[in-house]
C-alpha cells in the first residue's frame, strides 16, 4: 500500500463511523457518539453536499430510527410475555407433577 497516496480523511471517516457503532452497541454510547461525530465532521469536511442532504433529510432519519426502536421494543416485550408464561406453565407443571400427579 503506498501511504503517500492514502485518503486519511476517508480512513479517518470509515473508522470514526465503526469504531462509534461498535462503542454504542456495546454500551458506551458517549463514546460511541463522540466517535460517530467524529466521522461526521469528516464527512462534513470531505463532502459538504453529502452533509448538507444527511442533515436535510435528518428528520427521516430520526422517524425511522425511532420506529425501529419501537417495534424492537414491542417484539421484545412480546418475548418476555412468552418467557413469563412459559415459567408460569412449567412451574406449575412441576409442581404438579412434584404433587405426584394429584389435582
Amino acid at each position: 500500500m503506498d501511504w503517500k497516496k492514502t485518503d486519511w480523511k476517508k480512513v479517518l471517516m470509515y473508522s470514526s463511523f465503526a469504531a462509534g457503532a461498535a462503542l454504542f452497541l456495546s454500551g458506551r454510547k458517549p463514546a460511541g457518539l463522540a466517535a460517530a461525530g467524529i466521522g461526521l465532521a469528516t464527512l462534513a469536511s470531505r463532502h459538504p453536499e453529502k452533509f448538507e442532504e444527511i442533515w436535510r433529510r435528518m428528520p427521516e432519519y430520526l422517524d425511522k430510527g425511532s420506529q425501529f426502536i419501537e417495534t424492537a421494543a414491542g417484539f421484545l416485550e412480546q418475548i418476555k410475555e412468552q418467557a413469563e408464561q412459559a415459567a408460569e406453565e412449567a412451574a406449575e407443571t412441576g409442581l404438579h407433577i412434584a404433587q405426584g400427579g394429584r389435582s
